[in-house]
């Protein structure tokens, strides 16, 4: 595929967001309840005691002060003083194909990104750099907490109404190809064609654009993981074989008989494909696995986990592996995409499309609903 005088990612998709920094790792975890018994522990503490649990920054303090997220119930009284029951735990992507919770409170946060936290809704897509060269782009419905790339919103406002894209730019691919893509298609199309240095090739080939948004759309389906749950084909689905010990502490992998061994916990069949699947040179099963089993700093409250392994777990980690072995299948088209009749940059400068106006890069005004101020102040919009 080729990237001469390909359009950047940050032209086709200009308004992006560094990621969210928490600044502490305790308000993650892989299951809410946990997170839940961590905010009793730290409002049970007092004094210097909840100060050591809450783990402070420059950034956040107990004394702290801020507004509520958007979207989110949360006090904003002081943590030094703050009562009540745990803010609802979210869903977020932690990791790359890692799904965990989060106490969706600003006070907790370092950098919580309150402008991603007004655009998440049901149809919004949060497309994330990697760093990987192989694998440059991540896509998931639920708001990204990982580091260390920038986050693209498919969406500039809630439910789906304007499109992060070049002003003009579906309207001249419409031109071009003779049908008008959809903001989902063309994002589908760049997760299967971002190249080195997050260039995107497009095309005026009606069959090969149509080719390379089905496989994207694919892809994308399997990143969000919402809808229909993805299976293997008969034969192929991975089950537990030998029942997961209530405490597993080593993952291993038997290539010959493909099957994923927790201490003697088994699962089968496990395709290479997946075992070996890796973003910025870290296996995904590997990864989902140490963060879930890893012993934390006793005292701490990263330290306050399930006592035994949920069963969610076995259920989410099938799942997993049925997703990393469909992606990888994808591997194959994406490679075939080959742009012969390419849409450059130079074209969409000629056609006015490029560069994008600036307003483009910064967020849309988005005052739709009440944010609580500081210590229940209502702040000035």
């Amino acid at each position: 595929m080729t990237h001469d005088d390909a359009p950047l990612l940050a032209d086709l998709m200009p308004w992006s967001v560094a990621p969210l920094r928490p600044g502490r790792a305790w308000p993650t975890a892989p299951d809410p309840a946990s997170l839940r018994a961590r905010w009793d522990a730290l409002l049970k503490a007092g004094g210097p005691d909840r100060e050591a649990l809450f783990e402070p920054t420059r950034a956040r303090t107990l004394q702290s002060a801020v507004g509520q997220l958007p979207g989110s119930p949360a006090g904003t009284e002081r943590l030094a003083r703050a009562e009540g029951p745990c803010p609802e735990p979210v869903r977020v992507l932690a990791a790359p194909f890692d799904e965990q919770w989060l106490i969706p409170d600003h006070r907790l946060l370092d950098t919580a990104r309150p402008e991603l936290w007004r655009v998440a809704d049901a149809r919004q897509v949060f497309t994330v750099e990697t760093g990987d060269a192989d694998a440059p782009l991540l896509a998931t419905a639920l708001l990204p907490t990982l580091r260390p790339g920038r986050v693209r919103p498919l969406y500039r406002r809630p439910g789906g109404t304007e499109p992060n894209l070049a002003p003009g730019l579906l309207d001249h691919l419409a031109a071009r190809l003779g049908t008008r893509p959809s903001a989902p298609d063309v994002l589908a199309w760049i997760l299967m064609t971002a190249g080195p240095g997050l260039t995107v090739p497009l095309t005026d080939d009606p069959g090969l654009w149509a080719s390379g948004v089905e496989t994207g759309r694919r892809a994308l389906w399997l990143m969000r993981r919402d809808g229909e749950r993805p299976k293997l084909p008969g034969g192929r689905r991975p089950y537990v074989r030998a029942p997961l010990p209530n405490r597993p502490h080593a993952l291993h992998y038997d290539r010959d008989e493909e099957t994923l061994h927790l201490d003697e916990g088994r699962i089968s069949p496990v395709p290479p494909e997946a075992w070996d699947y890796e973003v910025a040179g870290v296996r995904v099963l590997e990864s989902w696995f140490a963060v879930r089993t890893a012993p934390a700093e006793p005292g701490t409250l990263a330290a306050i986990g399930p006592a035994v392994w949920p069963q969610t777990w076995t259920s989410e980690l099938l799942e997993l592996i049925t997703v990393l072995a469909l992606l990888a299948e994808l591997r194959s088209s994406r490679d075939g995409l080959k742009v012969t009749s390419p849409v450059t940059a130079t074209e969409l400068r000629e056609a006015g499309v490029l560069p994008v106006p600036e307003s483009s890069r910064r967020p849309a005004s988005v005052l739709d609903h009440h944010e609580e101020g500081p210590d229940g102040q209502v702040p000035l919009l």
